[in-house]
């Protein structure tokens, strides 16, 4: 990758954009009024637990792209990687790598069409959209090839923007989900409706999500501390993530309805990105591409499922770390980014 795009680069076309703005301010665009995120909570600057001098490197912006306001934290000097996390979190699930990340890379971590600060929208939430978004971010941005990790729903995203947008991504990191879902290797089939127990335990939130009906706002809202809490546990292989973190993320996705039920708005497209993903498996990616599992969790899974659709796969399995892998062991996952992406 070049470092061509660097930050002083990105600054420099910022500064001259009026769709990018500062944290608490107006993003404005010739072609969308102007709006106002209705408070801060999810910024860098309300962000509990940060790194040490993580703001003075990282600044949130909002970005006016594919039709949508889109949070963004963005830091770091070289090519350009954009960071996309998974359910339930947003960007600050990256907060541990960012600043080591920085060092090398213009990074840019995203919330999600639906999460965090990122607008709320009725619909698009198909992979396709998702990754439209983001590809439009990133030229927003000044970005016209990047790296990308993703990790859960992330995966999922990440890799249909390198699949519908192949002149964009360089390579692709994927972590903690067993493959897109779609996307089939007849010799090994994904995981079947009726699971054993272990399974369907971490998997039964898929289902759940999926139905479209109010009564899924209803019965999250009703208890919602208790129900993310069951996720980070389970999906933890043993471990969880620290009250500070999942205080944040619950109170991030429960702060109204209409926050609530935009953030199953991937699970609800989840029969649209599966056909998208079967036609997406015919053209295989041939750009590189690391799969990341943990040992307590998916472990090699996250790369065997992905075989199917990329000819150059790597696999990296995490020892000791569960789902989680970016906020259980970020070290780790440092170094796994930084090796294969720099040249």
């Amino acid at each position: 990758m070049s470092k061509s795009l660097s930050r002083r680069g990105f600054v420099t076309t910022a500064a001259a954009a009026t769709t990018v703005s500062l944290a608490g301010g107006w993003a404005s665009s010739a072609t969308a009024a102007p709006t106002r995120v209705q408070d801060g909570f999810g910024s860098v600057g309300t962000a509990p637990g940060l790194p040490a001098g993580f703001t003075k490197t990282f600044k949130s912006r909002f970005v006016q792209a594919n039709g949508i306001q889109q949070h963004v934290v963005v830091g770091g000097d070289g090519p350009p990687l954009l960071l996309i996390h998974g359910w339930p979190e947003n960007w600050y699930a990256w907060r541990f790598l960012m600043p080591a990340l920085a060092r090398d890379f213009t990074v840019v971590a995203v919330d999600q069409r639906g999460i965090g600060l990122s607008e709320k929208t009725a619909g698009g939430y198909d992979s396709a959209t998702l990754a439209a978004d983001l590809a439009a971010l990133m030229t927003k941005l000044g970005h016209q090839r990047f790296a990308v990790a993703g990790h859960d729903t992330g995966y999922i995203i990440g890799y249909a923007l390198a699949a519908d947008h192949r002149d964009r991504v360089d390579r692709l990191v994927v972590a903690e989900i067993p493959g897109p879902p779609g996307v089939v290797d007849p010799l090994n089939p994904p995981p079947p409706l009726f699971l054993p127990g272990f399974l369907n335990d971490k998997l039964w939130h898929i289902p759940f999500n999926r139905v479209d009906d109010e009564l899924i706002v209803d019965m999250v809202k009703s208890n919602a501390d208790a129900y993310y809490r069951y996720e980070f546990s389970i999906q933890g292989g043993g471990a969880t993530l620290p009250d500070q973190a999942i205080d944040y993320y619950v109170k991030l996705y429960t702060r109204d309805r209409n926050t609530l039920r935009a953030s199953f708005g991937l699970y609800r497209a989840w029969d649209a990105t599966l056909q998208q993903n079967g036609a997406r498996q015919a053209s295989k990616l041939t750009i590189p591409v690391l799969g990341i599992g943990g040992a307590n969790s998916w472990g090699g899974a996250a790369a065997g499922g992905i075989a199917p659709a990329a000819t150059s796969v790597q696999s990296l399995v995490i020892p000791s770390a569960g789902h989680w892998v970016a906020e259980q062991a970020p070290a780790a996952m440092i170094a796994a980014l930084t090796g294969f992406l720099t040249p």
